[in-house]
């Protein structure tokens, strides 16, 4: 009978005592604070330990224990999130920023040369109500050769041109222009039609100073009722002169291309020598920018436009060709090689 007087006097006991290893517990750093957590908090502690004994109180005693074994818990508890909270504050007051300090630079990643002068392209048709269309790289025969007007002997339709995915009944090659896009669009939509096709096209050459396996293209496309060639040297004007500045000029010679008739490349005076004659325009002051003409009427017809009421103008430039004008950049193989040097030199000011 003497067992439980004995035993509650030593639970009590030890409660004192490991309240006053809580209350002296001296907690000066992130360790310290551990260590208190890891002793009285932690699931090997102290405090749980006695909860443990809880269960061999008698019940008419154990509302009195577990209040004390409460009270103990909650003070160990409160000391641990008030010194975890100051620990915290005195090390936040310690990183803190010291704003009389000079700042510190931060790297700036760099554009694309391609990417930016892409993105100027746009937006220059943009503002004249043009749209972009986008299509896939990889074209049948139809939309990348026999819809824009090329026979079935054209030279573009050679192994030297082409990189062939499949021959034969299903034809199917990497497209070797984004004049391929312009025929889904006018398949897909009747006039009028103003849209430019920025995109990546490839071709079967050599690689070089001046040509590459791949490369840029921009083409654009004009589809309505009384379009005039007019129309198409006032538009390719107002682009040379957003493109080079107020002073550019441009002249057509006649030229030829399966889908349009009459057809036309285009020069810009030469923004390296102000058009006075250099080595860049061999003298010249002139340099070819792009090719365009008006649709020829096949191509309406085999997109299902009306060629007796309809008519539109076309026209096609490398993007590379007006990188390499407006940054004097001669080497095509310098966009393709990941240089860093080269793309730093692309870098916006801040």
């Amino acid at each position: 009978m003497t067992f439980f007087p004995t035993f509650l006097y030593e639970m009590k006991e030890k409660i004192a005592k490991i309240q006053q290893e809580v209350l002296g517990f001296e907690i000066t750093d992130q360790v310290n604070l551990e260590q208190f957590r890891i002793n009285f908090l932690g699931s090997k502690g102290e405090i749980k330990s006695l909860f443990g004994d809880l269960k061999s109180v008698p019940v008419e005693e154990k509302k009195e224990i577990g209040k004390l074994l409460n009270d103990l818990r909650v003070l160990g508890e409160d000391k641990y999130e008030s010194h975890k909270q100051g620990l915290e504050s005195t090390s936040f007051q310690k990183e803190s920023i010291d704003f009389s300090r000079p700042g510190e630079t931060f790297t700036v990643g760099s554009h694309h040369p391609i990417s930016l002068v892409r993105s100027e392209i746009i937006s220059i048709f943009n503002r004249i109500g043009f749209v972009v269309s986008e299509g896939p790289e990889i074209e049948d025969d139809w939309h990348n050769f026999s819809a824009l007007n090329f026979p079935p002997e054209h030279p573009a339709r050679d192994m030297q041109d082409t990189f062939f995915i499949e021959k034969g009944e299903n034809e199917m090659a990497l497209r070797t222009h984004t004049s391929s896009v312009q025929v889904r669009v006018m398949e897909n939509q009747q006039p009028p039609i103003r849209t430019i096709s920025p995109g990546r096209v490839y071709r079967n050459e050599a690689i070089s100073a001046r040509a590459h396996c791949f490369f840029h293209q921009v083409e654009g496309l004009y589809i309505d009722k009384n379009v005039s060639f007019a129309d198409l040297k006032q538009t390719l004007l107002y682009f040379a002169q957003e493109m080079f500045g107020e002073k550019a000029q441009i002249r057509l010679r006649p030229s030829y291309f399966p889908f349009t008739e009459p057809s036309a490349e285009v020069d810009v005076s030469c923004t390296i020598c102000n058009a006075k004659g250099c080595n860049v325009c061999k003298h010249t002051g002139w340099l070819e920018i792009l090719g365009c003409g008006m649709v020829d009427p096949n191509v309406l017809e085999a997109a299902g436009i009306d060629s007796t009421v309809y008519t539109g103008y076309a026209f096609g430039m490398g993007i590379e060709r007006i990188t390499q004008l407006k940054y004097k950049v001669n080497d095509l193989r310098l966009y393709s090689e990941n240089d860093v040097r080269f793309l730093k030199q692309f870098t916006p000011s801040i």
